[in-house]
């Protein structure tokens, strides 16, 4: 079964996150969504933008500050930036939640289904069976990501895909279930699901805390055939 992209926004859902409901020998093992705050931070970087508008702030208000001006003058100095990096940090929260809300994720005993898009909603079906491996990045207070490698000469579009794709990874996109809660337990799931789909047994291989907290792209678990 090939990766199939249903193009066409969906006015109806016969299925919640499915643009089809599934047929009697097909089950739903896991469905969710990525959650709005792990999705801001990590895939729209809003804590590193918050740091960059505060350190504009600050070296536009030091020298008002330094003088030892008042409060008005240090607002004055200040008067433009702010309005800036309210709207623009509000703009990047708003456009976290949207896709937050307009996507689910869904693991059946036979494929990942991926529901995206803001305004255009596309659907894409990953057969297990084209799924070559599967890695989990650990991220805070139980949140995650699951980045799936395909095999086969099927290819999704990155700008398809993205933010639910491995950063850096244009050439040969992997798609990737961002920010969800109980990562580890959505990975059990998944590995068990693979195994059941393939037939084939799967490594399960862990990293330790500091080595993850040490690399860029940490993988705990992989999904991998014998």
């Amino acid at each position: 079964m090939a990766i199939e992209n249903s193009g066409h926004e969906y006015e109806f859902e016969p299925q919640f996150g499915l643009p089809e409901r599934l047929p009697s020998d097909e089950f739903i093992v896991w469905q969710g969504a990525p959650d709005v705050g792990a999705l801001a931070t990590t895939a729209f970087h809003f804590n590193k933008l918050a740091v960059y508008f505060a350190a504009l702030i600050l070296v536009c208000a030091w020298p008002a500050v330094e003088a030892g001006s008042g409060v008005m003058s240090v607002l004055m100095a200040i008067k433009w930036i702010a309005p800036l990096a309210i709207i623009g940090l509000g703009t990047l929260w708003l456009l976290a939640y949207l896709t937050a809300r307009t996507t689910v994720y869904t693991i059946t005993n036979k494929r990942v289904v991926m529901r995206l898009g803001i305004v255009l909603t596309v659907s894409f079906n990953l057969p297990l069976k084209q799924v070559a491996s599967a890695d989990v990045r650990v991220l805070q207070k139980g949140f995650g990501d699951i980045t799936l490698a395909l095999q086969g000469s099927d290819r999704i579009a990155w700008v398809h895909l993205w933010p639910s794709v491995r950063p850096w990874r244009i050439s040969k996109p992997e798609p990737t279930l961002r920010a969800i809660p109980d990562v580890q337990v959505v990975a059990d799931k998944l590995r068990e699901a693979w195994t059941q789909s393939t037939g084939q047994a799967a490594n399960a291989s862990a990293t330790s805390s500091e080595a993850q907290h040490n690399r860029r792209d940490n993988t705990p678990m992989q999904v991998r055939p014998v």
